[in-house]
């Protein structure tokens, strides 16, 4: 249920992020429903390999560069989800950041009703 749930913020927080910031854009909910399962799924599968492939790089930045794997993410989930759009690396990355933000409010505001 809590996935759902999870799911569910991440389509809202996508299409609010689509309205705010200039450099992006979702073609509907649909679009937006289809993001929050893709970027799921590359945070599941992609994501831990392009950390444990740049490990040097996170250690020598001391964690910045999660930021950047963030952003490419993003950018890889432009480019197989249709309807869904990102002018370049600064939106993906700020893009990122503004929905790990909110991602994890919703996430404490869960676990707070949860206990």
């Amino acid at each position: 249920m809590r996935t759902l749930i999870n799911i569910f913020f991440t389509t809202v927080f996508v299409l609010l992020l689509s309205h705010l910031l200039p450099g992006v854009r979702v073609d509907g909910w649909g679009s937006a429903l289809l993001v929050a399962l893709v970027l799921g799924l590359l945070n599941i599968f992609v994501k831990p390999l392009l950390v444990l492939f740049t490990l040097p790089a996170t250690i020598f930045t001391l964690g910045l560069f999660l930021l950047v794997i963030n952003a490419v993410i993003i950018l890889l989930c432009v480019e197989l989800v249709p309807g869904f759009y990102v002018d370049g690396f600064w939106y993906a990355l700020l893009f990122s950041l503004i929905l790990s933000f909110c991602q994890s409010l919703v996430t404490r505001l869960s676990e707070k009703e949860a206990s």
